[in-house]
């Protein structure tokens, strides 16, 4: 039978987050406030301590972070994280690609969202090769742009409800609904080729035939090019783990031997 993707997990991302420590308006630190549009988000928070700050249909909500918690949410919730010190978080991402394709969307003004060149504009950052003050400067201009149109819909869901985020999300997906095609391609070819391998194994297995297991295989994913890039929360660092190629046998005995006491 054929081997199965060998794509990371359940086709997610990893990614270490080292959330920003930059001051904002309202005293605090942090990242820009932001949904996803149609991935989930997992944190597993490896050091210091922090925030995430959500508005939701439960309405305005607070969740302290610290070394060893795992939170998730679902697509739609609107986040921040604060920073109190320290805040490192290993975060996985649903549907590998998509966030990287524009998933996510700012909580920009409202005026900002129902334009897409606005919004657009306010959104980019220079060039991944230009100075890099000035690309602090336009990550720290995003983020309190986004902070600006975050306290509005918290002060609006405070007053009216869960209900005052209805207009952000036709917002949000009428700012992404010509990305969908691609994303649907991105999707099918990982998550969804993941889910129909593990039906081919399950239903394989169940009238005794194995043979996958000879396939089984070792894969290492790659840190990207640059050490870090300047995400919506914190600087980034990530790996590719898309499909790999399986680790070489000469490459696994060296290793292994390497390990040897002589």
């Amino acid at each position: 039978m054929t081997a199965p993707r060998s794509g990371f997990p359940g086709g997610t991302a990893v990614s270490h987050l080292t959330v920003y420590d930059w001051p904002t308006p309202d005293g605090l630190a942090g990242g820009s406030p932001h949904l996803h549009t149609a991935s989930g988000e997992g944190y597993v928070v490896v050091g210091g301590s922090g925030r995430l700050q959500t508005l939701s249909a439960a309405g305005a909500s607070e969740h302290p972070l610290a070394a060893g918690t795992v939170l998730w949410f679902t697509p739609g919730t609107v986040h921040r994280l604060v920073n109190d010190g320290g805040l490192e978080i290993v975060v996985v991402m649903q549907n590998a690609g998509l966030p990287e394709a524009g998933d996510a969307v700012f909580t920009f003004p409202d005026d900002v969202l129902a334009d897409p060149e606005r919004y657009a504009a306010a959104a980019a950052l220079p060039r991944s090769d230009a100075d890099e003050d000035g690309v602090e400067t336009a990550v720290r201009r995003r983020r309190d742009l986004a902070l600006e149109g975050f306290a509005h819909l918290r002060d609006r869901v405070a007053a009216e409800g869960p209900a005052a985020l209805d207009r952000l999300h036709e917002r949000a997906g009428a700012l992404v609904a010509a990305k969908v095609p691609g994303w649907r391609r991105t999707w099918e070819q990982t998550v969804r080729t993941g889910v129909d391998d593990t039906e081919r194994v399950l239903a394989n297995l169940a009238g005794g035939d194995a043979g996958h297991l000879r396939t089984a295989s070792v894969h290492v994913g790659e840190r990207r090019e640059r050490t870090y890039r300047y995400g919506m929360c914190g600087l980034l660092r990530t790996w590719d783990v898309a499909a790999q190629s399986p680790v070489a046998l000469s490459d696994s005995l060296a290793v292994r031997t390497s390990g040897r006491r002589h």
